[in-house]
């Protein structure tokens, strides 16, 4: 028996700039405006929201990892915008739209290859909640501060302070920049083509390593979109999530040849 892995079949894609970047948003825009998502996403993000508010309040040792807690949620953000994928999907090929084909990818064809990749986001995600605790315990760590009020003081007005935020900011940088170019166009060409996972991936990287500086360019744009969404009291995200899930699917058909 033959046990060589198939080879990788990396899709063709095209160079894609700052033109298409706009574009991609205004047309997730349009999605948003055609088929709100915030109303779908309410009884999930608020009680979310109100359990870790409720964790972090009465466990002050977890205080220091709500930062990295908070950027790590762009990290698995491409999981919860598949359903989003799916209904732009519907609406560019003229068929129902409706919201119970929200969970479809979650049911259909792209389950498995999806579940794949939710895996290796996870894993990003613990990997980079345990960067953190650690670079934590190498520098603020190390004074112990008792309080938030004390861990805040120490922060801006110590040594180690500065040390963690110049640290975490740059390993942080390294993780979304390696999730970015294996999740960004990997998830919804998995929902559109139900493609094999390691095949999404490679072709997501290679989108990345063709345009470094435009792949780049839409993870800053989303992570401004995510830190607006989530500054009233996360009230923004119902809104922020649904449009970076329609854009994220335009840009993808920009990107790929289907």
């Amino acid at each position: 028996m033959d046990a060589t892995m198939p080879p990788v079949r990396v899709a063709s894609v095209r160079p894609i700039g700052s033109d298409d970047l706009r574009w991609a948003l205004a047309q997730g825009w349009a999605d948003f405006k055609a088929k709100r998502g915030d109303l779908i996403l309410l009884p999930f993000i608020y009680p979310l929201v109100g359990v870790l508010a409720s964790v972090f309040a009465f466990n002050a040792r977890l205080f220091p990892l709500i930062f990295p807690l908070a950027a790590g949620f762009a990290l698995v953000g491409p999981i919860a915008a598949a359903g989003f994928y799916e209904l732009a999907r519907r609406r560019e090929a003229g068929i129902d739209a409706s919201w119970w084909h929200f969970l479809d990818p979650l049911k259909g064809r792209s389950r498995l290859p999806i579940a794949a990749l939710t895996g290796m986001l996870v894993l990003l995600f613990v990997l980079w909640m345990g960067a953190a605790y650690a670079i934590y315990n190498a520098t603020l760590g190390t004074l112990a501060p008792p309080t938030p009020d004390a861990f805040l003081a120490d922060l801006f007005g110590t040594r180690q302070g500065l040390m963690m935020i110049v640290v975490g900011n740059l390993v942080g940088a390294v993780f979304a920049t390696i999730t970015l170019a294996v999740s960004a166009f990997s998830f919804p060409m998995v929902v559109d083509q139900s493609n094999d996972p390691i095949d999404a991936v490679a072709t997501s990287v290679k989108i990345f390593r063709e345009n470094p500086g435009t792949v780049i360019g839409w993870g800053v744009r989303v992570a401004l979109v995510l830190l607006l969404g989530a500054l009233p009291l996360f009230v923004g995200l119902m809104v922020a999530l649904p449009v970076l899930g329609y854009a994220t699917w335009h840009l993808y058909t920009r990107a790929v040849v289907r």
